[in-house]
């Protein structure tokens, strides 16, 4: 009996593993950083809402398009998270930075030559979309502008998934702070002229932007190759290993797939709203940014999540990794509510940060109410699908994403915005329900415990 008494204060002292202490650290920086990220758009877009509406709606339809052209090799980019938090946890330190390199190896000389094709499609993808005309041009200068930092975003990411694997979410948060302060300013002058700069309008927004990506990624590259982090980790260039780039691509394609194939389906919602007017876009452009708060703060807490589900799988402490996950979703559900509650109460201000046009405000009203629930019920899906990569399980979601994205979201939001006439609201209501349902799925397969027998 007396053994017992000496023996319970220290397992009470001791740190739980996948406990929502442990998740906090790590996603604490990681939400910091995601929200900064999330601040270089939102910075964009209340700059050039101060041009005009159709500025606005343009910087959020060419934003999209853009993004969506460059996710899959993004998406990718991020399995270097599983393959290093997976090997970080099986005690094989020095074979974590290998997997930067095998990743950049094999995505990024596509990358590129994907690039080129984008720059010279763009424009006549406008065309074929239907936008406005005036929308249309001043989304195709945006993108034009921005895609000269793409091949910087796909290191960039390889960089800070690195990081992220081995626990350390401070130094992509660091360089993130920075990467911002130089987009804001660049984007302030580019944009109106400032500092001796030209006066570039939209394109500027997007020229800063592509700066403070090679800010970011040449920041992240250096901290990588501290000798620290060489004789901790293998950070040092290593030649391509055909191996182990067939099974990182195995593992992170789907990643990519996934992403891209989402990302086309709400590019085309994006498309069915721009329709709609350059008002209607101007109003769903700004509930993105918004919701995009939100979606980061999630995103930020799937980052620790994945880190920790990797790298408990790696360790073979299966209970410590389903506690991570739950831990997480806690955590999650308690930061999105307190942005609800702020997405209910306070509309019209937040509304103003990106335009004074009332007619916008009006239309963004209902949508932040949508919105309140909306980013509750999304954050359940990030954080599960983070959970999920994190032990390696990616086809699997890319297949459901994928069906869900096409068969469902379009058909729902076509019907509500379009065939019964809702505008802007009826689409994000079709949006909501899709987000529901997707959320609803990846909760219930990590929760199935098939990421138990997953090997990378």
């Amino acid at each position: 009996m007396t053994a017992k008494v000496e023996i319970l204060p220290q397992v009470a002292n001791r740190a739980v593993p996948g406990s929502v202490r442990e998740v906090a650290v790590l996603a604490f920086p990681a939400v910091l950083q995601t929200l900064s990220d999330t601040v270089m758009q939102v910075v964009d877009s209340a700059i050039v809402g101060r041009l005009g509406v159709t500025e606005l709606g343009a910087v959020g339809f060419g934003g999209v398009w853009t993004w969506t052209m460059l996710v899959a090799f993004v998406g990718a980019a991020t399995g270097v998270q599983t393959f290093v938090s997976q090997a970080y946890g099986a005690g094989e330190a020095r074979r974590c930075g290998q997997w930067v390199w095998q990743g950049i190896y094999a995505l990024l000389p596509f990358a590129v030559a994907w690039i080129v094709l984008i720059e010279l499609a763009f424009e006549p993808l406008m065309r074929l979309l239907g936008p406005s005309p005036e929308l249309r041009v001043l989304a195709a200068s945006y993108a034009h502008a921005r895609l000269c930092g793409a091949p910087a975003v796909v290191v960039a990411v390889a960089l800070t998934s690195f990081f992220r694997g081995v626990g350390d979410t401070r130094t992509p948060l660091m360089a993130t702070v920075v990467a911002n302060l130089l987009n804001a300013a660049m984007a302030y002058g580019l944009v109106f002229g400032r500092f001796g700069l030209p006066a570039w309008g939209v394109a500027g927004a997007g020229a800063a932007t592509a700066l403070s990506n090679w800010t970011y990624a040449s920041v992240m590259l250096a901290m990588f190759l501290r000798r620290r982090l060489v004789e901790e980790h293998g950070t040092w260039p290593v030649r391509p290993d055909r191996v182990a780039m067939r099974r990182y691509v195995r593992t992170s394609v789907p990643v990519g797939g996934q992403w891209v194939l989402d990302m086309i389906s709400f590019a085309l919602f994006s498309t069915i709203i721009a329709r709609m007017g350059n008002v209607h876009m101007a109003a769903s452009q700004a509930m993105i940014q918004l919701l995009s708060l939100s979606f980061m703060q999630a995103f930020g807490i799937a980052i620790a999540s994945g880190a920790l589900v990797g790298r408990y799988v790696g360790a073979r402490d299966l209970v410590a990794a389903a506690r991570s996950h739950r831990s997480a979703m806690q955590l999650g559900l308690l930061l999105a509510t307190l942005v609800a509650l702020l997405f209910i109460t306070a509309p019209d201000m937040l509304l103003s940060i990106f335009t004074s046009d009332a007619t916008v405000i009006a239309l963004g009203r209902p949508l932040l109410a949508i919105g309140a629930l909306f980013q509750l019920i999304d954050a359940v899906g990030i954080i599960a699908g983070g959970s999920l990569r994190g032990a390696g399980d990616t086809r699997w979601p890319f297949v459901v994403q994928a069906s869900l994205a096409w068969f469902l979201r379009l058909p729902l939001v076509y019907g509500f915005g379009v065939v019964l006439g809702w505008g802007v609201t009826g689409a994000w209501f079709g949006e909501l329900l899709f987000v529901a349902a997707l959320g609803s799925a990846w909760l219930l397969r990590f929760r199935a415990g098939v990421w138990r027998t997953v090997r990378i």
